[in-house]
Protein backbone atom coordinates (compact mmCIF):
# COMPACT_ATOMS: atom_id res chain seq x y z
CA UNK A 1 0.00 0.00 0.00
CA UNK A 2 1.26 3.25 -0.82
CA UNK A 3 2.55 6.05 2.15
CA UNK A 4 -0.42 8.35 0.55
CA UNK A 5 -2.54 5.77 0.77
CA UNK A 6 -1.70 4.90 4.41
CA UNK A 7 -2.07 8.84 5.26
CA UNK A 8 -5.23 9.56 4.12
CA UNK A 9 -7.66 10.81 6.46
CA UNK A 10 -11.54 9.88 7.09
CA UNK A 11 -12.58 13.04 4.88
CA UNK A 12 -10.15 11.91 2.38
CA UNK A 13 -11.47 8.98 1.69
CA UNK A 14 -14.94 10.36 1.84
CA UNK A 15 -13.69 12.95 -1.17
CA UNK A 16 -11.97 9.92 -2.94
CA UNK A 17 -15.54 8.25 -2.51
CA UNK A 18 -17.28 11.10 -3.63
CA UNK A 19 -15.53 11.40 -7.10
CA UNK A 20 -15.76 7.34 -7.50
CA UNK A 21 -19.56 8.01 -7.49
CA UNK A 22 -19.43 11.10 -9.78
CA UNK A 23 -17.96 9.38 -12.23
CA UNK A 24 -20.52 6.52 -12.12
CA UNK A 25 -23.21 9.10 -12.31
CA UNK A 26 -22.02 10.42 -14.51
CA UNK A 27 -21.61 7.16 -17.11
CA UNK A 28 -25.11 6.48 -16.39
CA UNK A 29 -26.47 9.65 -17.63
CA UNK A 30 -24.95 9.72 -20.52
CA UNK A 31 -25.73 6.13 -21.51
CA UNK A 32 -29.34 6.97 -20.15
CA UNK A 33 -29.63 10.20 -22.88
CA UNK A 34 -28.58 7.64 -25.43
CA UNK A 35 -30.88 5.19 -24.07
CA UNK A 36 -33.60 8.14 -23.48
CA UNK A 37 -32.75 9.02 -27.63
CA UNK A 38 -34.01 5.57 -28.75
CA UNK A 39 -37.00 4.86 -27.04
CA UNK A 40 -38.60 2.99 -30.11
CA UNK A 41 -35.66 0.61 -30.02
CA UNK A 42 -35.69 0.66 -26.22
CA UNK A 43 -39.87 0.04 -25.41
CA UNK A 44 -41.12 -1.57 -28.88
CA UNK A 45 -38.07 -3.70 -29.82
CA UNK A 46 -37.06 -5.02 -26.05
CA UNK A 47 -38.94 -3.43 -22.91
CA UNK A 48 -42.64 -4.35 -24.51
CA UNK A 49 -41.30 -8.00 -26.64
CA UNK A 50 -42.30 -10.04 -23.53
CA UNK A 51 -46.45 -9.24 -24.00
CA UNK A 52 -45.82 -10.73 -27.43
CA UNK A 53 -47.28 -14.41 -27.51
CA UNK A 54 -44.53 -15.20 -29.93
CA UNK A 55 -41.60 -13.81 -27.58
CA UNK A 56 -39.22 -16.48 -27.47
CA UNK A 57 -40.02 -17.43 -24.52
CA UNK A 58 -43.07 -18.34 -25.00
CA UNK A 59 -42.24 -20.26 -28.24
CA UNK A 60 -39.61 -22.19 -25.96
CA UNK A 61 -42.34 -23.14 -23.20
CA UNK A 62 -44.93 -24.38 -26.38
CA UNK A 63 -42.48 -26.49 -27.93
CA UNK A 64 -41.48 -28.40 -24.87
CA UNK A 65 -45.16 -28.84 -24.33
CA UNK A 66 -45.42 -30.39 -27.32
CA UNK A 67 -42.93 -32.42 -27.20
CA UNK A 68 -44.68 -34.07 -23.89
CA UNK A 69 -47.54 -34.23 -25.68
CA UNK A 70 -49.91 -31.28 -24.54
CA UNK A 71 -50.63 -27.64 -25.65
CA UNK A 72 -50.66 -26.45 -22.23
CA UNK A 73 -47.80 -24.22 -22.39
CA UNK A 74 -48.74 -22.72 -25.28
CA UNK A 75 -49.73 -19.06 -25.60
CA UNK A 76 -52.32 -17.60 -28.08
CA UNK A 77 -52.86 -14.38 -26.80
CA UNK A 78 -51.94 -11.90 -24.07
CA UNK A 79 -55.42 -10.63 -22.84
CA UNK A 80 -54.28 -7.14 -21.28
CA UNK A 81 -53.62 -3.52 -23.25
CA UNK A 82 -51.19 -0.75 -21.86
CA UNK A 83 -52.79 2.59 -20.65
CA UNK A 84 -51.62 5.92 -19.69
CA UNK A 85 -53.87 7.54 -16.67
CA UNK A 86 -51.50 10.43 -15.37
CA UNK A 87 -51.09 13.23 -17.75
CA UNK A 88 -46.95 12.93 -17.10
CA UNK A 89 -47.06 9.26 -16.82
CA UNK A 90 -45.44 8.09 -19.95
CA UNK A 91 -42.70 11.04 -19.87
CA UNK A 92 -41.95 9.90 -16.37
CA UNK A 93 -41.57 5.97 -17.51
CA UNK A 94 -39.32 6.89 -20.27
CA UNK A 95 -36.83 8.94 -18.10
CA UNK A 96 -36.50 6.36 -15.57
CA UNK A 97 -36.30 3.31 -17.40
CA UNK A 98 -33.91 4.84 -19.72
CA UNK A 99 -31.78 5.25 -16.41
CA UNK A 100 -31.87 1.76 -15.96
CA UNK A 101 -30.90 0.98 -18.93
CA UNK A 102 -28.25 3.30 -18.51
CA UNK A 103 -26.88 1.72 -15.10
CA UNK A 104 -27.08 -1.44 -16.26
CA UNK A 105 -25.05 -0.58 -19.61
CA UNK A 106 -22.51 1.06 -17.03
CA UNK A 107 -22.26 -1.26 -15.01
CA UNK A 108 -18.58 -2.50 -15.75
CA UNK A 109 -17.71 1.38 -15.23
CA UNK A 110 -19.15 1.02 -12.13
CA UNK A 111 -17.81 -1.66 -10.83
CA UNK A 112 -14.54 -0.47 -12.31
CA UNK A 113 -14.45 2.38 -9.73
CA UNK A 114 -15.58 0.43 -7.28
CA UNK A 115 -12.58 -1.67 -7.80
CA UNK A 116 -10.92 1.47 -7.15
CA UNK A 117 -11.86 2.91 -4.02
CA UNK A 118 -11.52 -0.67 -2.17
CA UNK A 119 -8.17 -1.92 -4.04
CA UNK A 120 -5.96 0.40 -1.76
CA UNK A 121 -6.73 -1.65 1.29
CA UNK A 122 -6.04 -4.95 -0.85
CA UNK A 123 -2.77 -6.90 -1.12
CA UNK A 124 -0.55 -6.40 -4.58
CA UNK A 125 -1.34 -9.53 -5.91
CA UNK A 126 -5.25 -9.16 -4.95
CA UNK A 127 -4.78 -5.61 -7.07
CA UNK A 128 -3.58 -7.52 -9.98
CA UNK A 129 -7.17 -9.60 -9.86
CA UNK A 130 -8.44 -6.03 -11.16
CA UNK A 131 -8.96 -7.09 -14.86
CA UNK A 132 -10.25 -10.73 -13.45
CA UNK A 133 -12.76 -8.80 -10.80
CA UNK A 134 -14.58 -6.77 -13.27
CA UNK A 135 -15.15 -9.41 -16.17
CA UNK A 136 -16.63 -11.58 -13.59
CA UNK A 137 -18.77 -9.55 -11.96
CA UNK A 138 -19.94 -8.02 -14.88
CA UNK A 139 -20.29 -11.39 -16.97
CA UNK A 140 -22.64 -12.40 -13.56
CA UNK A 141 -24.73 -9.43 -13.51
CA UNK A 142 -25.05 -9.69 -17.25
CA UNK A 143 -26.29 -12.90 -16.97
CA UNK A 144 -29.14 -12.12 -14.40
CA UNK A 145 -30.00 -9.71 -16.31
CA UNK A 146 -30.85 -11.81 -19.44
CA UNK A 147 -32.01 -14.30 -16.97
CA UNK A 148 -34.69 -11.67 -15.53
CA UNK A 149 -35.47 -10.57 -19.06
CA UNK A 150 -35.87 -14.11 -20.73
CA UNK A 151 -37.34 -15.93 -17.64
CA UNK A 152 -38.62 -13.98 -14.70
CA UNK A 153 -40.09 -11.21 -16.90
CA UNK A 154 -42.21 -13.43 -19.49
CA UNK A 155 -43.40 -15.57 -16.57
CA UNK A 156 -44.70 -12.44 -14.51
CA UNK A 157 -46.48 -11.31 -17.62
CA UNK A 158 -48.16 -14.20 -18.50
CA UNK A 159 -49.12 -15.28 -14.95
CA UNK A 160 -50.35 -12.04 -14.18
CA UNK A 161 -51.26 -10.50 -17.58
CA UNK A 162 -53.67 -13.61 -17.60
CA UNK A 163 -54.96 -13.82 -14.28
CA UNK A 164 -58.40 -12.95 -13.41
CA UNK A 165 -60.97 -13.12 -10.63
CA UNK A 166 -63.93 -12.15 -12.73
CA UNK A 167 -64.89 -11.79 -16.49
CA UNK A 168 -66.57 -8.47 -15.78
CA UNK A 169 -62.53 -6.66 -15.08
CA UNK A 170 -61.17 -5.63 -18.08
CA UNK A 171 -57.33 -6.00 -18.04
CA UNK A 172 -56.27 -2.17 -18.90
CA UNK A 173 -52.66 -2.25 -17.14
CA UNK A 174 -50.89 1.19 -16.31
CA UNK A 175 -47.67 1.35 -18.41
CA UNK A 176 -45.71 2.46 -15.08
CA UNK A 177 -47.26 -0.83 -13.48
CA UNK A 178 -45.54 -3.08 -16.02
CA UNK A 179 -42.68 -1.11 -16.73
CA UNK A 180 -42.12 -1.10 -12.60
CA UNK A 181 -42.32 -4.89 -12.91
CA UNK A 182 -39.63 -5.13 -16.22
CA UNK A 183 -37.02 -3.15 -14.26
CA UNK A 184 -37.06 -4.72 -10.66
CA UNK A 185 -37.27 -8.20 -12.17
CA UNK A 186 -34.40 -7.25 -14.64
CA UNK A 187 -32.13 -5.26 -11.78
CA UNK A 188 -33.16 -8.04 -8.87
CA UNK A 189 -31.98 -11.09 -11.17
CA UNK A 190 -28.97 -9.03 -12.08
CA UNK A 191 -27.84 -8.61 -8.13
CA UNK A 192 -28.87 -11.54 -7.04
CA UNK A 193 -26.52 -13.20 -9.64
CA UNK A 194 -23.36 -11.55 -8.03
CA UNK A 195 -23.85 -13.73 -4.77
CA UNK A 196 -20.58 -15.11 -5.83
CA UNK A 197 -18.81 -11.74 -5.76
CA UNK A 198 -20.89 -10.83 -2.51
CA UNK A 199 -19.80 -13.86 -0.79
CA UNK A 200 -16.08 -13.50 -1.39
CA UNK A 201 -15.80 -10.12 0.00
CA UNK A 202 -17.58 -11.71 3.18
CA UNK A 203 -15.13 -14.12 3.13
CA UNK A 204 -12.53 -12.10 2.68
CA UNK A 205 -13.61 -9.73 5.85
CA UNK A 206 -14.19 -13.09 7.86
CA UNK A 207 -17.96 -12.46 7.77
CA UNK A 208 -18.95 -16.18 6.71
CA UNK A 209 -16.38 -18.97 6.40
CA UNK A 210 -16.66 -22.62 4.07
CA UNK A 211 -18.74 -24.44 7.04
CA UNK A 212 -21.04 -21.56 8.14
CA UNK A 213 -22.31 -21.64 4.70
CA UNK A 214 -22.68 -25.18 4.65
CA UNK A 215 -24.00 -25.55 8.04
CA UNK A 216 -26.52 -23.34 7.03
CA UNK A 217 -27.53 -24.93 3.17
CA UNK A 218 -30.68 -25.28 4.82
CA UNK A 219 -32.09 -21.97 5.56
CA UNK A 220 -30.54 -20.98 2.53
CA UNK A 221 -32.90 -22.97 0.73
CA UNK A 222 -35.20 -21.25 2.41
CA UNK A 223 -34.59 -17.79 1.80
CA UNK A 224 -33.78 -18.91 -1.50
CA UNK A 225 -37.43 -19.92 -1.94
CA UNK A 226 -38.76 -16.77 -0.41
CA UNK A 227 -36.80 -14.82 -2.78
CA UNK A 228 -37.92 -16.69 -6.10
CA UNK A 229 -41.41 -15.74 -4.33
CA UNK A 230 -40.62 -12.15 -4.16
CA UNK A 231 -39.29 -12.17 -7.38
CA UNK A 232 -41.48 -14.46 -9.87
CA UNK A 233 -45.18 -15.13 -10.24
CA UNK A 234 -46.71 -17.20 -6.99
CA UNK A 235 -46.94 -20.49 -8.93
CA UNK A 236 -44.85 -23.26 -8.14
CA UNK A 237 -43.68 -23.84 -11.72
CA UNK A 238 -41.89 -20.32 -11.87
CA UNK A 239 -40.65 -20.52 -8.37
CA UNK A 240 -38.45 -23.97 -9.36
CA UNK A 241 -37.49 -22.54 -12.64
CA UNK A 242 -35.80 -19.22 -10.17
CA UNK A 243 -35.04 -21.34 -7.27
CA UNK A 244 -32.56 -23.32 -9.63
CA UNK A 245 -29.44 -20.90 -10.58
CA UNK A 246 -29.47 -19.32 -7.45
CA UNK A 247 -29.22 -22.71 -5.26
CA UNK A 248 -26.15 -23.40 -8.19
CA UNK A 249 -24.45 -19.66 -7.66
CA UNK A 250 -24.94 -20.37 -3.56
CA UNK A 251 -22.90 -23.83 -4.34
CA UNK A 252 -20.07 -21.87 -6.39
CA UNK A 253 -20.45 -19.26 -3.17
CA UNK A 254 -19.29 -22.21 -1.30
CA UNK A 255 -16.31 -23.17 -3.48
CA UNK A 256 -15.16 -19.54 -3.57
CA UNK A 257 -15.05 -19.17 0.08
CA UNK A 258 -12.95 -22.73 0.12
CA UNK A 259 -10.63 -20.59 -2.17
CA UNK A 260 -10.55 -17.68 -0.44
CA UNK A 261 -9.65 -19.17 2.74
CA UNK A 262 -6.86 -21.60 1.75
CA UNK A 263 -5.17 -18.35 -0.07
CA UNK A 264 -5.25 -16.67 3.38
CA UNK A 265 -4.03 -19.29 5.53
CA UNK A 266 -0.97 -19.78 2.55
CA UNK A 267 -0.39 -16.37 3.03
CA UNK A 268 -0.46 -16.42 6.86
CA UNK A 269 1.88 -19.61 6.52
CA UNK A 270 4.05 -18.29 4.42
CA UNK A 271 4.37 -14.74 6.35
Amino acid sequence: MAKEEKDMTFLDHVEELRWHLVRSSAAILVLAAIAFLNKDLIFNKILFAPKDPSFITYRFFCKVSQFFGTDGLCIDDMPFTFQSLAMGEQFSVHIWTSITVGFIIAFPFIIYEFWKFISPGLYENERNNAKSFIVISSFLFFVGVLFGYYVVTPLSVNFLGNYSISDMVERNIKIDSYMSLVRSSLLACGFVFELPIIMYFLTKIGLVTPDFLKKYRKHALVLVLILAAVITPPDIISQIIVTIPILILYEVSIYISKIVVKRELKRQKDA
